[in-house]
């Protein structure tokens, strides 16, 4: 086991900041690593080809958009805070992410609401120098649409759409300068069976910013409703030629998720499904496979600036079949045209994790480690959050700072707990490997009363907090594991006398093996190889990925 990496405790000058003049009192952390070590990701990189998956991690429902010669792409974050990441590329293997479209915690509110729940998936769509995303807020307001003059924001307060119901919405401009807004709703009739959906559309009005005319329906129920397909989501239109493309996702997010295509020679339909259809799925392949690649769907196409189409789609990799705790990733696979339909990937191929690459130039160097095996550390020196870290929930107020101690982060410890339904002072950075390591360094303060640590988490009823507490002049290193209705505490360690500087913390998992350590004398395993399922989709439920990261609260 490789020894927790740390650095010599820094004195420096402290002051006290407005912000730590209060009763909470404060946790000190150093630094956070995380290493991923995937094996399917070890094996060299030929030159003129790129992984997949292309953002992995918890990076679901992916839309893309091309400006001149240069692609952004959105993901849903549900209830976490800052939402909805905004990233840009040149090559659609590179990101760089720009920002985040719900940076201000008065533009939606997310407290009270359960983690997957929140913002579903939002599509991104740019139309004479205006950047458009819609989106729906779950649960709490319903569908929304936003803007910007720039990728990078500022975006606009949310303008409510009232009169759909149902989730994901998208934008389609036609070349007249008309525009459409599509979405998943309820059937026009009484629904045949469970699952039973439609595709609705109605004009929009730029300039006024609301839906105008007649509500219809596109498509009831799937490509073939005497089959029962189940839940048609996720619509998009997209025109080549003299064919209109209406691009659906068919089947629910899990094991049978695909991809289906219909066309028409009006954007109003009617809509002929592919006979080839579903044009991408993974559902049709042995379950006992290697290094599996299931759920895939969701897929948004786009053409590039070299005549040549790709589609963007969300997948996950399990580590035993059935088990995920990165969620859904965002996927790349070109696009091929027979006779006017488009397909993905044919029925019975896998999704390759290594392909060629587009031919298309990266102008980015500073683009994030988002696939691939790499080490991300954060100093905590640039006295602003990273855009990788990720709050349960918009926060009401601020509890962390990186003023009142050069190159820390300062934690208040607050009554949120990862239990609740508020926003716990927790930083979460996404789990992008099914092998990893994630550790992090921390000084408690002299006052009793406070735990704080690094938590591995997937929802308020699922999650790790591996912690430390003082006890007297001792410091209680502890594990809790929340499975469903009940915390058990399933280990403690006494260190004594405490320490007097940091103390080092880390969480290793290895599919479902999660391990924990602390740095005592050497590097000391408080509990080994736990059954970490219950940080995946299949135990926990929902649509989000585990997050690792400090954690402090009051006893």
């Amino acid at each position: 086991m490789d020894k927790l990496i740390g650095k010599p405790l820094l004195v420096v000058a402290m002051f006290l900041a407005p912000w730590l003049v209060r009763a909470e009192p404060a946790v000190s952390f150093d630094w956070f690593e995380y290493t991923g070590k995937d094996a399917v990701f070890d094996t060299p990189l030929p030159a003129g080809s790129y992984r997949n998956p292309i953002l992995a991690g918890f990076y679901p429902d992916p839309s893309v958009t091309r400006v001149g010669d240069k692609f952004y792409l959105v993901n849903s974050t549900f209830a976490y805070f800052p939402g909805i990441p905004v990233f840009e590329s040149s090559d659609l293997v590179h990101w760089r992410l720009l920002g985040h479209v719900l940076e201000r915690p008065e533009q939606l509110r997310f407290q009270g609401l359960g983690v997957s729940r929140g913002v579903f998936a939002p599509t991104i769509e740019h139309h004479d120098g205006v950047f458009y995303v819609l989106n729906t807020l779950v649960d709490s307001g319903g569908n929304f649409i936003v803007t910007a003059k720039s990728a990078a924001g500022p975006w606009s307060d949310p303008v409510w759409l009232p009169e759909i119901d149902g989730i994901d919405p998208s934008l389609f401009v036609d070349a007249d300068g008309k525009a459409y807004v599509l979405n998943n709703g309820a059937p026009d009739e009484q629904p045949r069976y469970e699952g039973h959906r439609a595709v609705w559309m109605q004009e929009f009005d730029l300039k006024r910013m609301k839906l105008v005319g007649p509500r219809r329906v596109l498509v009831n129920g799937g490509v073939d409703i005497s089959k029962k397909p189940i839940w048609i989501e996720g619509p998009h239109i997209f025109k080549r030629g003299d064919w209109y493309y209406l691009s659906c996702a068919e089947g629910g997010t899990s094991v049978n998720h695909s991809q289906v295509i219909l066309r028409s020679k009006s954007v109003w339909g009617p809509y002929t499904p592919y006979e080839k259809n579903p044009i991408l799925t993974q559902r049709d392949l042995p379950k006992e496979r290697a290094h599996p690649i299931i759920n895939a769907g969701h897929a948004d196409l786009i053409e590039a600036p070299d005549g040549t189409w790709w589609a963007t789609f969300l997948a996950s990799r399990p580590y035993d079949a059935v088990n995920y705790n990165t969620g859904r990733e965002t996927y790349l696979l070109p696009v091929s045209w027979q006779d006017d339909w488009p397909m993905i990937l044919g029925p019975g191929k896998p999704i390759p994790y290594v392909t060629s690459s587009p031919k298309l130039p990266n102008v980015l160097r500073d683009a994030a480690a988002l696939s691939g095996n790499f080490t991300w550390r954060d100093e905590f020196d640039a006295r602003a959050l990273d855009g990788a870290w990720l709050q349960v929930r918009a926060p009401a107020r601020r509890w962390f700072d990186f003023t009142a101690e050069r190159g820390r982060l300062q934690m208040l410890a607050t009554s949120e707990r990862l239990d609740g339904a508020g926003n716990p002072a927790y930083l979460g950075r996404r789990q992008q490997h099914l092998a990893f390591e994630a550790s992090t360094a921390l000084r408690l303060p002299e006052q009793p009363g406070v735990a704080a640590g690094i938590a591995a988490f997937q929802n308020s009823d699922y999650w790790y907090f591996l912690g430390a507490r003082r006890v007297g002049e001792s410091v209680q290193i502890f594990l809790e594991k929340k499975s469903g209705a009940t915390v058990k505490q399933l280990a403690t360690k006494t260190v004594k006398p405490a320490p007097r500087g940091d103390l080092e913390l880390k969480i290793a998992g290895q599919g479902r093996n999660y391990s924990f350590y602390y740095q005592g004398d050497g590097c000391q395993a408080l509990v080994e190889n736990d059954d970490g399922s219950i940080l995946s989709t299949e135990v926990a439920g929902g649509f989000v990925g585990a997050t690792l990261g400090p954690h402090a609260r009051l006893e």
